[in-house]
């Protein structure tokens, strides 16, 4: 066994000293710089660089969706509707018209005139006329005077003047005898249109200018057969009718309307127009009963069933005076209807005479029936000048009540009216 000495202990090397301090220094070192990196930031620092980017993963595929079943096929939206048109106003009804025959214009009586020198030439003509009427009665006298007076202005000598009773073999006569006295004009009313083209054929073969009262011969031409036509404004007389009887009604009622059932124009024209002007104008009043008349002898009958079929009637219209108003007039009295108002056209006697008395009629439309015969004879001298004139000429209607019936008389026959009527007056 060795035993170790002192010698040993002081002879072992010196670097066997310093290399565990060496050590001791170099951990104590490395702790000193860890502290050091803590405290500061190096002066300067670089940004860092980005990561790469990575390619984002392809996403897993979601499961798919059970295709839908496929829907029915959406109705396709309907364009818009063009908006309907706004029906056109309904027009307005046309007012009656008057028209000739033929379907002539009318035109107003006051257009028909001489100038002074034409009225000159004719006076020194030494011309005559004749009358040949249809008729005698106070509408025939007026006419008949206001033809006279013209022809008498005019210096033309009224030679015949006939009245055929409405017969037209006896119209046929009077034209004969009449062209015996070979006259310049005739003024006349033929009684029919047929029967009237044969009465007259004399006269138009040998040149006389013919002028008519509201007929004309079937056949005959204008400005060649005849000179003109001259009659009533017929739809005038309608309307003043209908306007009479509504005043007389207050605008509401129920009425009867009674009309001439004949191819007449002018009684057609007259019913006619009263019954459109009527509907046109007066929503109250309403026609409840119609009936044609083609005897004047049968109007007290057909009144008669009116009332009793119609016990709230308040008015009746009548074509004409003289004759079916007469028979309303006595249908009114049998049955005591003493509130039911009464229409009719032209002036007579008995339906004047119940009308001042306050009985039923409560109007009566009529003619310028003088003014008729002035025109009359003025168009029988366009005649003898060469002058045309027109194919239809019509005088105005006036409306008469109780209140100026002699103003009425006067203004349309060109007199008085009769002495009973004017002692009715009081």
């Amino acid at each position: 066994m060795t035993t170790k000495t002192k010698t040993d202990k002081t002879t072992r090397p010196w670097w066997l000293l310093v290399v565990p301090l060496l050590a001791v220094f170099a951990v104590v070192a490395a702790a000193c710089a860890d502290d050091d990196d803590d405290a500061a930031p190096p002066a300067t620092t670089a940004a860092p660089e980005p990561a790469p980017e990575s390619e984002p993963a392809e996403p897993e595929p979601e499961p798919a969706e059970p295709e839908p079943e496929p829907a029915e096929p959406a109705e396709p939206e309907p364009e818009p509707a063009e908006p309907e048109p706004e029906p056109a106003p309904t027009p307005a009804p046309e007012p009656p018209k008057t028209q000739g025959p033929g379907g002539e214009e009318a035109v107003a009586s006051s257009e028909v005139a001489l100038s002074d020198d034409e009225v000159a030439e004719v006076q020194g003509g030494g011309y005559t006329a004749a009358l040949l009427w249809h008729t005698a009665g106070a509408f025939t006298d007026a006419v008949s005077q206001g033809a006279r007076d013209a022809f008498a202005e005019l210096g033309i000598e009224v030679i015949a003047e006939t009245n055929a009773q409405f017969d037209a073999a006896q119209q046929a006569n009077d034209v004969e005898t009449v062209m015996a006295l070979d006259p310049d004009i005739i003024i006349s009313l033929a009684i029919g249109p047929d029967a009237g083209a044969e009465a007259f054929r004399p006269a138009v073969d040998a040149g006389v200018q013919l002028v008519f009262l509201s007929n004309v011969p079937q056949g005959y031409v204008h400005g060649q057969d005849y000179v003109g036509i001259v009659t009533d404004d017929l739809a005038a007389m309608g309307i003043t009718a209908a306007d009479l009887l509504a005043d007389a009604l207050g605008g509401e009622g129920e009425i009867g309307y009674i009309f001439h059932d004949a191819a007449y124009y002018v009684t057609n024209q007259r019913d006619q127009a009263f019954k459109t002007w009527i509907e046109i104008n007066y929503p109250g009043i309403e026609i409840v009963a119609e009936q044609g008349l083609a005897d004047p002898a049968a109007a007290e009958e057909i009144a008669t069933a009116m009332l009793t079929r119609n016990p709230n009637l308040d008015g009746i219209y009548a074509p004409w005076s003289a004759g079916p108003a007469d028979g309303v007039l006595a249908a009114l009295r049998a049955a005591g209807a003493s509130d039911v108002a009464l229409v009719t056209m032209d002036l007579d006697t008995n339906v004047s005479l119940d009308m001042v008395e306050g009985g039923n009629v409560a109007g009566i439309a009529a003619d310028e029936a003088y003014n008729l015969g002035r025109t009359m004879a003025i168009e029988g001298a366009y005649g003898l000048l060469g002058k045309p004139a027109p194919a239809f000429a019509v005088v105005p209607a006036i409306g008469v009540t109780a209140d100026n019936i002699v103003d009425g008389y006067r203004q349309s026959l060109a007199a008085d009216p009769p002495q009973e009527v004017l002692d009715a007056l009081g």
